[in-house]
């Protein structure tokens, strides 16, 4: 009977021993419950809800505050993501789609430190796609890391101007997640003083709105920017009722020019419908529903003007910020090359940013006949011409906005921009930059294509261990941003101290290589001449004009 007894209890202590260890921590919403993961040796918390989202017709308006609880809410749920376009299917068939998807995932490290810099991550996808997760930090025992969820496309970003589409549901969405943060992240041991934005591609784009959003201010300390501006031609509407009218097409509502019934139309459909249509292949660099400047109806707005005339009037807290982009960024357009070449050829204008407007077809045909002999020179536009198809699209809406945000920012009297570019070896390298699983299987197959472009001509050759010392190296100048706030020491990266913040002349900038070098304006020429282009032709984004008075049918 004795060793029974042992036999027992020595089940019961294996049974104990296979749970993973957990933290609660308690929340002003009620007690929460992570779990140690073991392959990332952080305890992570999943599926906390931030705030809650409205529905039925109220869908499109400000999220509303988190549910409280009074029992520990188990956070282990890391598959829940807000309704989206089925592109995102093709990535993993475990996530949870559910319209109460705002939710933050806190990563935190095993030490005894309290006040722990805090790094945000937020999520690429072109407004369109995507959820929380880490990408590269993994391993950081430095730093506190929180990933979330926010509405997406049409749910997320359609922007009438009244009261119950007043727009920028995604963006109010982020707030509440840093506002939440501010509030609950010590709890966590985390620095609500010491607060980093990070973000990619749209991801990116929405950090650099936070910047000059007051809706924002105070919220966090430093920013890194990697492949998208708040001037970006995707990243703010033009024109949001256009847009609407546009999007409203794909299902073939005649009723657009009716603004009441246009509105009753989004108001009434379901989840599944309003992701059902793909804006992502637009030729001309947006996305359709994303970001816009918000008419007043009487609420808090993220965006009350367009960027390029608030980072003019200075009107904003000047934060340190890492900016950059990557030399293939318009690589996430190959896909459409065969669907484009023919039209490229011979209607090039059909291509131009959306931010660009010209006073007749004529005008507007000689410009893009000038931009084209730029980039392709006499070439027909096909395979042949990749590279320079891929150089076209990452300057269009990623390297010649972040130039021209950055010079906007200097004339304004920031001083502490850091310009960077990182090379197309660190992208062709799995092994350098991962691929996030968040992405599209278009990227990943277009990342494949263009690698296997460039093998074959070997016009790029590069030692893969190198590469790997340079993301070690550029992770660890990150999470010292991050914890410090200042640049770089010489034991990291030697010749470093000299990166200054970035001048009138785009200098100097870093560029990311097989190796780390300090640079003169890598893409000068191209930015002066894009220059001359959006000084002449650019439009700004504007907010909805007020609606008809309701009982105007026209």
């Amino acid at each position: 009977m004795y060793w029974l007894v042992i036999i027992n209890l020595s089940l019961f202590s294996l049974v104990l021993c296979d749970d993973p260890p957990s933290r609660l921590v308690y929340l002003s919403q009620g007690p929460v419950r992570g779990y140690k993961d073991l392959d990332l040796d952080l305890f992570v918390f999943y599926g906390i809800p931030y705030a809650k989202a409205p529905t039925g017709y109220e869908k499109f308006k400000a999220p509303l505050p988190p549910p409280v609880w009074t029992e520990p809410f188990e956070a282990v749920n890391k598959n829940i993501i807000c309704p989206q376009n089925d592109i995102a299917t093709m990535i993993s068939q475990n996530k949870i789609v559910q319209e109460d998807c705002l939710i933050a995932n806190v990563y935190m490290p095993e030490t005894n430190r309290k006040k722990l810099p805090v790094l945000v991550h937020f999520h690429g996808g072109a407004f369109t796609i995507g959820w929380g997760d880490i990408r590269n930090f993994e391993n950081s025992k430095e730093i506190i890391q929180v990933s979330f969820n926010h509405r997406l496309g049409v749910h997320g970003f359609l922007c009438l101007g009244t009261k119950d589409v007043p727009g920028n549901a995604g963006m109010k969405d982020q707030v509440a997640l840093l506002r939440w943060i501010k509030n609950n992240i010590e709890n966590f041991g985390g620095n609500p003083d010491e607060i980093t934005l990070s973000g990619y591609n749209s991801g990116s784009s929405s950090v650099d709105l936070m910047t000059i959003s007051k809706m924002a201010q105070g919220l966090f300390k430093r920013v890194i920017v990697e492949s998208g501006v708040s001037i970006a031609p995707f990243s703010v509407q033009i024109d949001p009722i256009k847009n609407a009218k546009r999007y409203a097409d794909f299902f073939k509502f005649e009723n657009v020019d009716n603004f009441y019934e246009l509105e009753f139309f989004y108001k009434n459909l379901s989840y599944t419908e309003l992701n059902s249509k793909n804006s992502l292949s637009r030729p001309d660099s947006t996305f359709l529903m994303t970001p816009c400047v918000e008419r007043d109806v009487g609420e808090e707005r993220f965006l009350d003007d367009n960027p390029v005339n608030i980072i003019k009037s200075g009107n904003y807290k000047k934060l340190r910020m890492l900016y950059g982009y990557g030399e293939i960024d318009g690589q996430f357009r190959i896909p459409l090359l065969e669907h484009w070449e023919y039209w490229m050829n011979i209607r090039f204008l059909e291509f131009l940013p959306a931010d660009l407007q010209f006073e007749n077809e004529i005008e507007k045909y000689r410009v893009a006949e000038e931009i084209k002999t730029l980039y392709f020179g006499d070439k027909v536009i096909g395979k042949n011409t990749m590279p320079e198809f891929v150089e076209y699209f990452t300057d269009v809406m990623f390297a010649y906005p972040t130039l021209r945000s950055a010079k906007l920012h200097v004339e304004s009297g920031h001083n502490q921009i850091y310009l960077y570019e990182t090379s197309k070896a660190v992208y062709d390298n799995p092994a350098v930059l991962p691929i996030n699983e968040s992405v599209s299987d278009q990227c990943s197959k277009s990342i494949r294509v263009l690698n296997d472009y460039w093998k074959e001509s070997r016009q790029y050759k590069y030692d893969v261990e190198d590469l790997k010392t340079v993301k070690d190296v550029f992770l660890e100048t990150l999470i010292n941003f991050i914890t410090e706030g200042f640049f770089f020491s010489e034991l990291i990266i030697p010749g470093l101290r000299k990166w200054k913040p970035v001048n009138l002349n785009w200098s100097p900038q870093l560029y990311i290589g097989e190796s780390f070098k300090l640079k003169k304006s890598l893409k000068k020429k191209k930015a002066l001449f894009w220059d001359k282009i959006y000084q002449k032709h650019y439009v700004y984004p504007s907010a909805p004009p007020a609606p008809p008075p309701e009982n105007n049918d026209t």
